[in-house]
Order: structure tokens, then sequence, then C-alpha cells
């Protein structure tokens, strides 16, 4: 038995599901593989969303512990609730993965649950899945529909949108207890002792901060001189201090290179240039990196070419060295970001329906939600000054903005980057609090080709954190009126 598509996406991450709705939109009969039984992929089940939800509630508990008083508020010491705290992550999470699914009926997808595998072309050159699935959801027809037997899928068009994984020490592989992954740390069943983070990227510090929050001791282990590498290294040595205060300790230039087990603790070996050292934990999390998940999936073996990192070689159209099957998010290079994932997923099937669309990558913005948060868009000082490019900075501390004294969260400052000619923006790099949202303005001022100047004489509603970019802005050209 064999159904027939227009497109075919495997993967129902924030890359492949947002690809199959715009897919739908624009006409296609559209299947979407996912091995998973909830929808959302990593992002949603065990990565960006439930990682969020327990910094919040983790903030909330260490500001009824440590800042309530600040503000008149009196109460008794706040008790942990664990396993209530991870039911309340687990709804959040469930919720979503529902509304994606309703998504998915709205807009006629057929969802296959199963494992996927590519089996080339038919003779008509026609892509061949096969699926090994547990059953079949047609959204299409309305309704659900039990499948036993395995599928064979066919489209003209094949979306590989399966994502990653977590990689790894070289001597010390995951064992989902002692040794754990970013999955396993967002459900600890209690808060460890000792946590070890081996990784000071974004994924180490945020669940880092979360478990510190709770009361456990945390040691993060970086193998590079700072944390947040890929970052402007004023935001991030100015969070590194934060984070620190907060009780985080660090070792940079450290690698941890091997674990001796003591009953349910560990003896983590780890060295640091010419010196070596030991250190107890109860937990280690592995947060080095991640990388393409591509294993069972047969594309390597019909020749899917990948680049010296094993990323996923694509053209501008998204469309890999096989005709008619394509490839993003964290399969292809650059940034394993959600929302890179999701507007790759939209630009290559818009392409496939002709349409011009584009992925600004120049304009990808980051965040670390730790806090206070960091965020990033455009080049750093550090990459302005190894391109020669001649530039002006404006920079400005939360500590003179009247909303974030009136929060009492005035750490950290935005800083503002233009070319030292055209005052165009090259870069904003922000840490303080919600600089998750702020850093949007700065994400539409740079896409449209904005300037520091432009920046500078918009209107920014009195009291807000925003005040703060604008009288970055104006720093760059020595008018801040409150700096």
């Amino acid at each position: 038995m064999s159904e027939q598509y227009d497109l075919i996406v495997i993967g129902a991450g924030p890359g492949g599901y947002v690809a199959a709705i715009r897919a739908s939109q624009l006409g296609m009969k559209v299947a979407v593989v996912e091995k998973r039984t909830a929808l959302g992929g990593v992002c949603l089940n065990e990565g960006c969303i439930p990682s969020k939800a327990l910094l919040d509630s983790s903030e909330l508990f260490a500001m009824a512990r440590d800042k309530f008083s600040r503000h008149g508020i009196e109460i008794e010491p706040p008790r942990l609730n664990l396993a209530a705290m991870l039911a309340r992550k687990d709804e959040v999470v469930k919720k979503l993965t529902e509304g994606v699914a309703y998504l998915f009926k709205k807009n006629k997808i057929s969802l296959f649950t199963g494992s996927a595998s590519l089996k080339g072309a038919d003779e008509s050159g026609l892509q061949q899945v096969a699926v090994e699935q547990a059953f079949q959801l047609s959204f299409a027809n309305g309704d659900q529909q039990a499948v036993e037997a395995p599928q064979l899928l066919k489209g003209a068009k094949v979306l590989l949108a399966t994502g990653s994984e977590p990689i790894p020490l070289p001597t010390i592989p995951f064992d989902g207890e002692l040794v754990v992954s970013a999955r396993e740390a967002l459900g600890f069943q209690e808060v460890p002792e000792h946590l070890v983070v081996a990784g000071g990227g974004y994924i180490g510090l945020e669940l880092g901060s979360v478990w510190r929050r709770l009361g456990a001791r945390v040691t993060v282990m970086e193998a590079l001189p700072g944390i947040v590498p890929s970052s402007d290294r004023q935001v991030a040595d100015y969070l590194q201090r934060s984070l620190k205060k907060q009780g985080i300790e660090f070792r940079l230039n450290t690698k941890v290179t091997s674990l001796r087990r003591l009953g349910n603790k560990a003896m983590i070996q780890f060295g640091s240039g010419q010196d070596s050292g030991e250190v107890d934990c109860d937990r280690l999390l592995v947060a080095v990196g991640r990388r393409p998940l591509l294993q069972g999936l047969g594309a390597i073996e019909l020749g899917v070419s990948l680049d010296t990192s094993g990323r996923v070689i694509v053209d501008e159209n998204y469309q890999t060295s096989l005709t008619g099957i394509y490839a993003i998010g964290d399969l292809v290079p650059g940034p394993m970001l959600a929302h890179k994932a999701s507007e790759e997923g939209v630009v290559c099937v818009e392409r496939m329906a002709g349409k011009s669309a584009v992925v600004e990558y120049e304009y990808l913005p980051g965040v670390v939600y730790t806090w206070p948060e960091g965020a990033s868009v455009g080049k750093t000082e550090e990459q302005l000054k190894d391109a020669a490019i001649p530039y002006k900075s404006g920079k400005f501390n939360f500590l003179g903005n009247g909303r974030a004294k009136a929060m009492d969260e005035s750490d950290g400052f935005v800083k503002v980057l233009a070319h030292a000619e055209t005052d165009r923006l090259l870069g904003v790099h922000i840490v303080g609090p919600r600089a998750s949202d702020m850093i949007a303005e700065a994400v539409t001022a740079l896409s449209f080709m904005g300037t520091a100047r432009d920046i500078g004489l918009l209107f920014h509603a009195h009291p807000t954190l925003s005040e703060a970019l604008k009288e970055a802005a104006l720093d760059l050209h020595k008018e801040a009126i409150h700096g």
C-alpha cells in the first residue's frame, strides 16, 4: 500500500511542522513522519519550552526567597515542591504539543507516527519513504485511522527535518542517570547536591541556572577561555560575573577527561592547561554541543553529501545533492536554533512554490535565557575588528533606566554597534532583564538597514526597558540624555 503526496516532511520539530503547515497553506498535499507520539520535536518536548518553563518557575522561587523582602513583601521562607514544578512544566509542554496537533488537523496534514527511511526514487521519479509505524493520524480526513502494516509513502519532494542529538564526551557515554543530557536534566526528581556542567554554552548555563536557584551547587567547566563563545565578549564576560555572584562556579580552559563512579556519585577528573584535578558530584550534565540526527534515515546511503562537520550540504533552495530531497534546521550549516529551522522551513517550501523568499542569516538573533538574559544580533566587536570594519559603539547601563530600577533589576547594559561612516547598524548586544524580548526591535532595525540615528529618533514609551536601547543608540553619537 502506498500514499502519494506533493511533499513528505520527515520530522515534526520547529522546522518540520512549520514547513508542513506553510506547504499546506500553499496548496500542497502534505504528509509528516514523526517517530515521537508528541509533536514539536526536541525543542518543544525536551528543549526550548520545558527549559523555559523551569527557568521561569525557578526564577520565581529565587525571587520569593531572595528579593521579596526588598519590595516590602514579608513571607516565610518558600518551600520547594519540585514535583509540582515539574508537573507544571509537563503541562505546558502537553498543551503546546496538542496545539501543534490541532494545527495539523486544521491544515489537513496527514501525520504518520514511526521511523522513516528514504528508499530512493521510483521509475516515475517520485521519492519513496518507508515508515515503520505504530499508527497513522489521518488529519486530512478529519479523524484518526489505525494502520498496522508498514507504509510506503511517495512524494514529489521530501524535506529532511530530523534535528540533532547531544554529543557525548569522548570517554564518558551518557547513561541517563549519572551522566545526562538536557533531556534528563529537565526532569531530575530531586535537586542534585552538586551538578557539574560540561560546556558553557546556552544549554549548560540555562540548566545550571535552574538547579542553582533551586539549591544545587553548580560547577561549569568550559574548554574555551570564555562562556557563550559566539557572543560579544563584553556581554559574555558580564554574564559570567553575574552568574558567579549567583553562586555558579566556573572553570574555564578546562575539559572533563574521565569519570570514576562511587556508588550513586562520581569523581570527575578534569584538565586545565598544565594542571589537572578532580571533583566529586552526583550528576554530570554534558552540554558540549549537538550533531545532526541522520542515523537510520538512509540519506547518507543514498548519496546525500555532507560537509566536513557532518552537516548536509544544500543549495540556495535547500535541496541536497539528490534531486527532490531537501534539508533544513540542525541538519544544515549554521546555528542550531529553533527559529532558524522555522524560517528555513518556510523559505524552503515557498521556493518550492516558486516564490522569491530568503532567510537573512545575518540578522539571526541568539539568546541565552539565564537571569540576566543575554541577547545578540549582528556582528560582535571582535568580528568587526577582525574584518577591519570601521565602527562606533554606544552603550547604556540598565542602572540608569527607570523601569529597571523600579523592577529592582538594573544589572546589565545595551551596546549598539554602527558603521563609523554610514551609521548603519552592524550589531546590537544586550545583557539584562528581558533581553530576549528587547532584541526583536534590534532585529527589525538591522533587517531594514536602519541606522543608530533611526533608533535614537524613535519614540520609546516611558518608563520601559526598551529606552535603554534608544539611549545606547544616542550614546553612539555622544547624545545620550541619561548616560
